[in-house]
């Protein structure tokens, strides 16, 4: 990703948040149904599990020392911004981090970086693949 890009021409972190969580839902369908899940119900409740605030936070701490300039600063502003409403479950931090979570995932997809995303979303989901293999 250029840096220059980032700034003035970006929607706002809610916005990238909302497109973040959208691309983001989709990307964790493909990978279950890769995984060889194919029945709805089970595709669903493992789904969930991934988009929990809980785990969107834990996958971007992951990510905090691998990020940019410009994709700290995207990802502090929607965890920073202020968040009147929160899922039952979820610490306010980690809402404000899972926020972040989507916005940089919105970001990246707003800009086109393909490569960028799916490398990051690789090292995020690193830890996961790791304990599925120690089962």
């Amino acid at each position: 990703m250029q840096e220059g890009i980032v700034g003035a021409n970006l929607p706002s972190g809610a916005a990238l948040a909302y497109l973040g969580d959208a691309w983001y839902s989709l990307y964790v369908r493909r990978l279950l149904i890769g995984q060889g899940i194919e029945k709805p119900g089970e595709l669903n409740e493992r789904a969930l599990s991934f988009v929990t605030a809980k785990k969107q936070a834990a996958r971007v701490r992951r990510l905090l020392p691998l990020l940019t300039e410009a994709e700290s600063g995207v990802f502090r502003r929607a965890a920073n911004a202020s968040h009147p409403h929160r899922p039952k479950g979820a610490t306010a931090a980690d809402y404000r981090y899972a926020t972040g979570f989507e916005a940089l995932i919105g970001m990246l997809f707003y800009l086109k970086d393909e490569e960028r995303l799916l490398y990051l979303m690789e090292e995020a989901h690193k830890e996961d693949e790791e304990n599925d293999s120690e089962d």
